[in-house]
């Protein structure tokens, strides 16, 4: 038992060094990637903490449940839904002790603690990357179907997908994480582009062909990634087609909807459309600093982007319009939702379905998503709140008053549009490939498509 829980504990630890090691060429960039990629994996992810916070909330006679995290901001979130909880259930009060440690840390904390019986929590956030470690034995895991039950109507079933395995859901979802463009209008209008026009990627180039020449090649509609791939993720999910489901039940990378992309952007890169980002995706210092600087129009990221707007860009207020992808051929999946953090229960827990009660209570009911909506900027799972005109009217929200366009307005439009792209064991090294070897060597190397695409399979299929 040793040897097979050290032996798992170490390929977790791997599997978080590859996650959040896919960055660019050089020290300090790999190490800005690195720091970035956490964020960029589950779109929630704060800056690591160097040592673990404790909080406590509810009353002594309360029952006893562990919490652990590795974002502070979800516990604070989660602290605030058991006082909610004990003021609704007065026969079932909550006491609940939270826990906050750094990213790797937690995942391995938690590996060992299942692997060994002893030591997990009752309830614990996991990271969508790395969701896959935790599910190959779900015999440590509850199942959560019946407490989910109550709001399963109401929410997006991919979302509910992604952390199901064999018909049983074993992870909360958090947000959908839904795939959306960013355009600044300021620059836009400026150059006499209307995005509103901009309906398929050809449109697309287009407009950005006419910006580099009206601008005089100062602005570039877009940058493309060499540390994430996002873009890949949009055009597999408009393509209806997966990189981890290929023939025989083995990972492929060398699929249509990738290849369109990819040759796309090289042709964009080479023809001064798109830069590259700096630092390798958007979701870094040096790409707020590329986004603030107006060097870029437009780009896709998922909806819990709108928080970076905020936090790193908050002078470009009323600059920024939220609108659908766009697709190769009309009549395409607009969106996919990347990133997420399913919440698990542990069959450890003494208490097990209040701890699954509670959970699903905090994450999927509307009392719930509306916290997570107002506290934590997500685009919330519970697709009744995208109706309610309380919340998506609310011209007080921090969300709203920074948007040119109303942000459930584009949710509304794709709500029946947002794919999915599975997370499974091959991903992490289908990423790291990809960020740290493939897209540099077609995007900035200038190698063929088909050759680097050939090379990315052959190191997969060596891990098969």
């Amino acid at each position: 038992m040793r040897k097979k829980a050290l032996g798992l504990f170490l390929s977790v630890l791997m599997a978080a060094s590859v996650l959040s090691g896919c960055g660019s060429n050089g020290g300090e960039a790999k190490k800005a990637s690195s720091e970035g990629d956490k964020k960029q994996e589950d779109g929630e992810a704060s800056p690591e903490a160097t040592a673990s916070a404790v909080n406590t909330v509810g009353p002594e006679n309360g029952t006893p449940l562990e919490v652990w995290s590795f974002v502070e901001l979800h516990n604070t979130f989660y602290g605030k839904m058991v006082e909610k909880w004990n003021q609704e259930h007065s026969d079932k009060q909550i006491k609940a002790t939270f826990t906050t440690y750094p990213y790797a840390d937690m995942h391995n904390k938690l590996t060992m603690a299942l692997q060994t019986g002893e030591g997990a929590p009752d309830i614990c956030d996991v990271e969508i990357g790395q969701f896959p470690n935790f599910t190959k034995d779900t015999s440590q895991l509850y199942p959560l179907n019946d407490a989910i039950a109550p709001y399963k109507d109401k929410l997006v079933q991919s979302r509910l997908d992604i952390y199901s395995v064999d018909g049983n859901i074993y992870g909360a979802p958090t947000h959908v994480g839904a795939t959306v463009m960013y355009y600044n209008t300021k620059i836009l209008k400026e150059y006499g582009i209307d995005y509103t026009k901009i309906k398929t990627w050809a449109d697309y180039e287009e407009a950005g062909k006419q910006l580099k020449e009206k601008s005089g090649g100062k602005v570039c509609m877009t940058s493309v990634d060499t540390a994430g791939v996002d873009w890949l993720w949009i055009s597999m999910a408009e393509h209806g087609e997966d990189w981890t489901e290929g023939k025989d039940g083995k990972a492929n990378v060398q699929l249509d909807s990738v290849k369109k992309m990819l040759n796309m952007q090289k042709a964009w890169k080479d023809e001064g459309v798109a830069m590259v980002s700096p630092g390798g995706h958007t979701d870094l210092e040096e790409g707020y600093a590329n986004i603030a600087d107006g060097k870029i129009a437009s780009f896709p990221k998922a909806m819990w982007y709108m928080s970076r707007f905020l936090s790193y860009m908050p002078e470009m207020e009323g600059q920024w319009a939220i609108a659908p992808c766009p697709v190769f051929e009309e009549g395409q999946k607009r969106s996919v939702g990347i990133g997420g953090t399913g919440t698990v229960v542990t069959t450890q827990s003494k208490n097990q379905q209040l701890a699954a009660e509670f959970i699903a209570y905090a994450k999927c009911s509307e009392e719930g998503e509306k916290g997570i909506w107002n506290e934590l900027g997500f685009d919330v799972c519970n697709t009744e709140i995208w109706k309610d005109e309380s919340i998506t009217k609310d011209k007080t929200n921090k969300y709203i008053k920074y948007f040119v366009t109303n942000p459930f307005d584009t949710l509304n439009e794709i709500k029946d549009e947002i794919g999915k792209v599975n997370v499974r064991d091959i991903s992490t090294t289908i990423n790291s490939q990809f960020c740290d070897t493939t897209l540099n060597e077609i995007l900035e190397e200038g190698k063929s498509v088909d050759e680097a695409l050939q090379e990315a399979q052959d190191v997969v299929d060596s891990e098969q």
